[in-house]
């Protein structure tokens, strides 16, 4: 591994951070500091540097992006602030690794973050090891009062890092998806017997029902446990009756709905989807594709697991907003709100994802057909995918987004885009809660991203 060259002796300004989001209160919060840190480099151990280096699309980064990413997070909000006189790993990492924080100072295009060859992988690496040892050193070294006000930064910090882990397996895969050879990353799963040109879907009928009434959404910002500052303040909604499917659509259903000439229909579709989907040219989710001298054979799907055919009794996968919301209009039904999906977690499980839910503490990062869950009825609000909803990323009332730099993490995307909920199998477990707002644009699509009916 290379070293770095270490920056000249005028510190670089630091940004003060006002506040930070409530952290949970752990004995060691650096042992999960040290816990996540591992697990992102964990995620590319198998990897080689080619595989680290490429940006598919601009929505997506490279995972060399990502890893230089994260430890800038910690050396700029942690280590420049609290540490006298900190010398910067290298003078322009605040300039190559900065994503979109503004108020700390200029970024290099996001759409060009696959140029850069230099800083090399292993530069990286070395990159993470140095900020890991200087943040053990602060931590160390600090008394009661700086451990106090660290803490919850360091919490911050590693919440960050699971986002970009999530990021990171997902980027992968778009990129690996562009490869003619479409390589796997995870060892290759067993391949379904089943196939959907023998399997008859049948209307998702197994509902939970929920009375009208009054219901708490979010949470107040002193919450003691780990949130993100979109998921306050605590608010009173009222609902009307609803149901909840207890099953996300799976691959035969939505097999029927592309039979059925849905990409075709515009009478299906949002104005703006409708126009996407012929500009894009989008006649089936990402990654199914048919095997042009074998039409036969019916539908294919890249995973990270490599070229599979298309299991019908899995979730189905990597949709926008709008094709699940044309698909919720095919289907005679709708999305739900994100007030229903929360109100339903807190209903039926006090909050908490069920035991057996899919999460990338499972290391199988595609999602499991419904025979293969080990859940009497596989009824699961968690997990397996995000689940798109009706409800547009809008600040809940009273919202104050924090101040100084951190503020721009969250508030400043409230303008046109989504929220889904519940996690994926790209999320760590202890990563997600039920008031955890995810979002992104209605035409992203390259996430783990699925539906669930209501009505």
């Amino acid at each position: 591994m290379s070293s770095l060259d270490i920056a000249p002796a005028r510190p670089a300004p630091a940004e003060p951070l006002d506040a930070a989001p409530q952290a949970d209160t752990a004995p060691d919060p650096l042992a999960r500091h040290r816990a996540v840190r591992a697990a992102t480099e964990a995620l590319v151990a198998d990897l080689h540097p080619e595989d680290l280096v490429i940006q598919s699309m601009p929505d997506a980064s490279p995972a060399k992006w990502h890893l230089a990413h994260t430890t800038w997070f910690f050396e700029r909000f942690i280590l420049q602030t609290h540490q006298p006189d900190y010398q910067p790993v290298h003078p322009a990492y605040d300039y190559l690794f900065n994503s979109y924080y503004n108020t700390v100072g200029p970024q290099h295009c996001r759409p060009r973050r696959g140029l850069l060859s230099r800083p090399t992988v292993a530069e990286v690496l070395d990159y993470r090891k140095q900020v890991d040892d200087r943040i053990e050193h602060l931590w160390q070294h600090a008394g009661p009062t700086t451990r106090d006000t660290l803490t919850p930064l360091l919490t911050l910090g590693a919440h960050h890092e699971q986002q970009h882990q999530e990021l990171l397996v997902t980027d992968l895969k778009h990129a690996f998806s562009t490869n003619p050879l479409l390589p796997p990353y995870h060892p290759t799963r067993p391949t379904p017997q089943s196939s959907l040109d023998n399997h008859h879907s049948s209307v998702n009928d197994a509902w939970w029902s929920f009375d009208a009434g009054l219901t708490d959404l979010g949470l107040t910002p002193d919450t003691p446990t780990f949130h993100f500052d979109n998921e306050t303040p605590k608010h009173t909604v009222y609902l009307q009756p609803y149901r909840l499917a207890k099953q996300l659509v799976t691959n035969a259903e939505y097999a029927d709905f592309i039979a059925d000439g849905g990409y075709q229909r515009p009478e299906l579709w949002l104005s703006l989807g409708y126009a996407t989907i012929q500009d894009q040219e989008w006649t089936h989710p990402l990654y199914w594709y048919q095997d042009p001298d074998q039409q036969d054979a019916g539908w294919m799907q890249y995973t990270l697991h490599g070229p599979r055919p298309i299991d019908p009794s899995e979730p189905v996968s990597h949709l926008s907003y709008f094709e699940a919301d044309a698909y919720a209009r095919w289907a005679g039904q709708r999305l739900p709100t994100e007030a229903e999906w929360e109100h339903a977690a807190m209903q039926r499980l006090d909050g908490q994802p069920e035991p057996h839910a899919h999460f990338a503490d499972d290391h199988d990062f595609h999602p499991r057909s419904t025979s293969d869950i080990p859940h009497p009825t596989s009824d699961m609000l968690f997990g397996s995918l995000w689940q798109w909803t009706a409800s547009p990323y809008t600040p809940y009332p009273g919202y104050k987004p924090l101040p100084g730099a951190l503020g721009e993490y969250n508030g400043k995307f409230m303008c046109n885009q989504f929220v889904l909920r519940g996690g994926s199998v790209a999320t760590p477990r202890d990563h997600i809660r039920p008031t955890y707002r995810n979002f992104f644009p209605p035409d992203a699509r390259w996430q783990f991203t699925g539906l669930r009916l209501a009505d």
